[in-house]
């Protein structure tokens, strides 16, 4: 190792953050296992390299005793005071073994460890930035596949997209652009590794955040969302200010905003829902397109009776009982679904009990529709 190496090394701290004291203190461990490895070497040792012209020397570390057992760890008192004259039983001395041909395995060494520590701060840069978009929306190219995910690039890590969070009916190509939803990032021995979701009721909120400005300001607040990916949707808004349809906002002119998101989504239809802190109410928006004609909530607010229309039954319950299904996950309770003609008389086949929780979003302006 020489000046421009040193000189390289802090060029390193400048670009990768990678601290010059700590490469240097990484190099010397290292050259100590190479050292014992390629000499033969059992020997307590040192390495030493100066920061500054980048000279490597090794060390002999041996300990003071009136008679050495082992030659390789210890060193007699009368030796020792030819080293330093003032030393006494009990102390480590400091032999120079540098070997002759030293230099070249330093050299090799120590690139290997920078190679290395390079490699670990830039996955921990990696790390660093995906860890802090976790339930955030990105753009990546579909780059391969193999039996069971989607590999996505998104231009400084390859995400796994699996085939279970993959909208059904959805195929991808190589290099196809694709919107995701970050659900994890951790570290792996291989690296940061990040999960990527077409299906999480994340995308949904993620989704309305860019194409609805209002939700993005925080006039029009997402209070729960419940999804099921690629068939059907529902998403509770609410807004604080009056003279703002929170619905409206969602939709869009002519309904393009809603549009984008259903034709990105690839025709999941989207019920889009005022939130009401009224829990009748809520329940009775939340069946929407069907029509109520009442909702009674039981005393501790987890089951909610609802009636309606005759011709509105199979509506309100949807296609194997999805509406009502997509309801319960949005309020957060159960459902109890009776048509007029039904009251007085028993349960029959018509009836539908659907329950559910809201959607697990990690932001905090969803931890109100989860209580």
């Amino acid at each position: 190792m020489n000046v421009d190496f040193m000189d390289a090394l802090e060029q390193l701290e400048k670009e990768k953050g990678i601290k010059k004291d700590v490469l240097i203190e990484a190099i010397e461990a290292a050259l100590i296992s190479g050292y014992k490895r390629n000499f033969n070497s059992a020997a307590n040792v040192r390495v030493d390299v100066n920061k500054q012209t980048g000279t490597v020397k090794v060390y002999a570390r041996k300990q003071v005793v009136e008679e050495p057992d082992d030659t390789r760890l210890e060193i007699s008192l009368d030796a020792a005071e030819e080293i330093d004259p003032g030393i006494q039983i009990g102390d480590i001395v400091e032999i120079e073994v540098t070997p002759k041909d030293f230099g070249r395995i330093a050299a090799q060494t120590a690139k290997q460890v920078v190679t290395q520590r390079i490699r670990e701060a830039e996955r921990g840069l990696i790390y660093t930035e995906f860890i802090d978009r976790e339930d955030d929306i990105v753009t990546g190219l579909v780059q391969r596949q193999d039996g069971r995910n989607y590999y996505v690039d998104l231009g400084k890590i390859e995400a796994v997209l699996p085939f279970t969070e993959v909208i059904p009916g959805e195929k991808f190509k190589h290099n196809d652009r694709v919107k995701t939803y970050i659900t994890k990032v951790e570290k792996t021995t291989k690296g940061p590794q990040v999960m990527i979701s077409r299906t999480h009721p994340g995308l949904l909120k993620r989704l309305f955040e860019l194409e609805v400005p209002e939700i993005y300001d925080g006039v029009v607040e997402i209070k729960s969302v419940s999804r099921e990916a690629g068939q059907r949707s529902k998403i509770a808004v609410h807004t604080k200010n009056p003279d703002v349809d929170p619905v409206g906002a969602c939709v869009g002119p002519r309904g393009t905003r809603v549009q984008t998101i259903v034709t990105e989504l690839k025709g999941e239809k989207i019920d889009i829902v005022r939130w009401s802190d009224d829990l009748a109410e809520f329940v009775a928006n939340a069946l929407s397109p069907a029509k109520v004609v009442s909702v009674h909530v039981a005393a501790d607010e987890k089951v909610a009776h609802v009636v309606v229309p005759d011709y509105q039954l199979s509506l309100a319950i949807g296609k194997e009982g999805q509406n009502a299904r997509l309801a319960a996950k949005l309020t957060g309770c159960k459902i109890d679904i009776k048509s007029e003609s039904q009251l007085g008389g028993s349960a029959n086949q018509s009836d539908v009990h659907a329950e559910g929780q809201p959607a697990e979003l990690s932001d905090a302006d969803l931890e109100g529709a989860e209580q």
